[in-house]
């Protein structure tokens, strides 16, 4: 699936730009120069999807699982292609540079993107690209934009809503009645779909291949649940009757509650896994390889009695992996997908992913914990197809973990393997070191560890409820000598 190379991992959020948040405009083609000019072959991202402030902002949890997160757009673009005036554009407030203020990016944005859907209403229409975009992504724009209108004029639950919206059984006069509602979220969903394809055309023009990431489960207040019942396990009332999670273990004695609805494989199977499909479709439009989150999900998962207060009470129940896998071969031969298999990874799903040909994923501040040279992660133990990180968007970062997380024997165990004592101001560039000099077919950086950050470039700590999602990139941080510096080392490790 690949071949030898090296890329970073950053999210679309924390590219540099003058609104607040980072988006598809100017500051996203230069970091495509960058990644281009240090040798980089990869750019990962974290999901694209709207993202909820009352869910922490999460690009794992949102309202869709197909849709765009609005935020993304860029306002410099819609000046250029006329949708808004310059001078909207230059008059933004100020913006915390290294944060991403979410309320206040909301607060400024989206009152620009309806002038832009204003200023175009009476001939948006007639758009034949638009018309080509709705027809394409009817499939799950219907409902997305209907859905999105239902949230903004009935709040709360959609389980609140009138019988006839919340079984879908009378939703013609509902659509009549929000068109121009509904209409807004389809023109905000092209206006992003077409600046991504603009990007996306570029990154590969310059050699750099786009690897996305598609979380497991929807949140039960999406357009994915309400919009498709059947394929949940949820009871006649339509509340879920299980949710997802993962059993207790040395890192959480209770496990995780996540509270996502668990699928209903047996209702899936039955139309040949046409919802999968269809989203695995969608994805590889957007991106060349997905990530699959959660890979172990689709052996077997841990669903919980819904109502629990944590994840001991519930059980594992087998997936039909093998069938599933078989079936998305058929639709996409080269079956671009790469397995999120972190964790404790029983036999079973190894044997799956391996049977397809699927690479896995090693992480180097996972690797020196324990006194063991046969640790899967460490670099002597890898085999080829596989991606190493030196951590992830849900870890520390190495100075982060090297300061804060490493006790004297994990890091004693570190030096040794890498043949000499290192400080804090080295050693997030010992650990890029590894992962290049491996055998792993691509290796991948956060940027924060191209950089050397500490503790407050962390993107996610899991369980913490607000604080993440926020870290940008400085523009000034990504420099003429940083570029040289990680050119060398993916030219010294046969990865340039």
């Amino acid at each position: 699936m690949f071949k030898r190379g090296s890329g970073i991992l950053l999210h679309i959020s924390s590219l540099p730009s003058p609104h607040g948040i980072g988006d598809l405009g100017p500051g996203a083609y230069r970091f495509v120069d960058f990644l281009a000019e240090s040798g980089q072959r990869y750019w990962q991202i974290l999901p694209l999807i709207p993202t909820d402030p009352f869910l922490g902002n999460s690009p794992y949890n949102g309202p869709s699982l197909f849709a765009f997160n609005p935020l993304f757009i860029s306002l410099e673009i819609l000046a250029r292609d006329g949708y808004i005036p310059e001078r909207t554009v230059k008059d933004h407030p100020p913006f915390p540079g290294p944060r991403v203020d979410y309320q206040k990016v909301v607060a400024w944005k989206l009152p620009i993107l309806e002038e832009a859907f204003e200023g175009c209403r009476s001939s948006i229409e007639a758009d034949a690209s638009f018309q080509d975009f709705l027809r394409e992504n009817a499939f799950w724009l219907e409902d997305y934009g209907l859905f999105m209108a239902l949230k903004r004029e009935l709040k709360g639950s959609w389980l609140s809503w009138p019988e006839e919206v919340r079984g879908r059984g009378g939703l013609e006069g509902w659509k009549e009645r929000f068109r121009g509602k509904i209409l807004r979220e389809e023109f905000y969903q092209f206006l992003f779909f077409r600046q991504w394809q603009a990007l996306k055309g570029y990154c590969n023009q310059k050699g750099i291949r786009i690897i996305g990431d598609m979380p497991i489960y929807p949140s039960f207040e999406s357009a994915d649940v309400w919009a498709n019942p059947s394929i949940f396990k949820l009871t006649e009332d339509m509340r879920p009757a299980f949710v997802a999670g993962v059993p207790p273990d040395y890192f959480s004695p209770t496990g995780q509650l996540w509270g996502n609805p668990v699928y209903d494989w047996d209702r899936l199977r039955e139309d040949g896994y046409r919802w999968w499909i269809e989203r695995i479709g969608h994805n590889l439009r957007l991106y060349d390889m997905v990530r699959l989150d959660h890979f172990r999900g689709f052996v077997a998962y841990w669903e919980v009695p819904a109502g629990q207060d944590t994840a001991m009470n519930g059980r594992w129940v087998g997936a039909p992996a093998y069938e599933f896998f078989t079936t998305l071969k058929r639709s996409f031969p080269s079956l671009p997908i790469i397995a999120e298999d972190l964790g404790t990874i029983t036999p079973d799903v190894r044997e799956v992913k391996d049977s397809f040909g699927l690479p896995g994923m090693k992480v180097l501040l996972f690797a020196f914990g324990e006194d063991d040279p046969g640790h899967p992660y460490l670099p002597h133990n890898y085999e080829r197809n596989c991606l190493v990180y030196t951590g992830t968007h849900d870890t520390n970062t190495v100075l982060g973990w090297f300061r804060r997380e490493t006790g004297p024997e994990e890091r004693e165990r570190l030096f040794r393997y890498i043949g000499r004592r290192v400080g804090e101001g080295e050693v997030h560039r010992e650990m890029a070191r590894l992962a290049m000099a491996s055998v792993a077919d691509l290796s991948i950086l956060p940027m924060q560890d191209v950089l050397g950050l500490g503790e407050e470039g962390r993107m996610n700590l899991p369980g913490r409820r607000e604080g993440n999602w926020e870290w940008r990139l400085g523009e000034e941080s990504v420099t003429e000598r940083l570029k040289e510096d990680l050119y060398q080392m993916v030219r010294t490790y046969g990865r340039a």
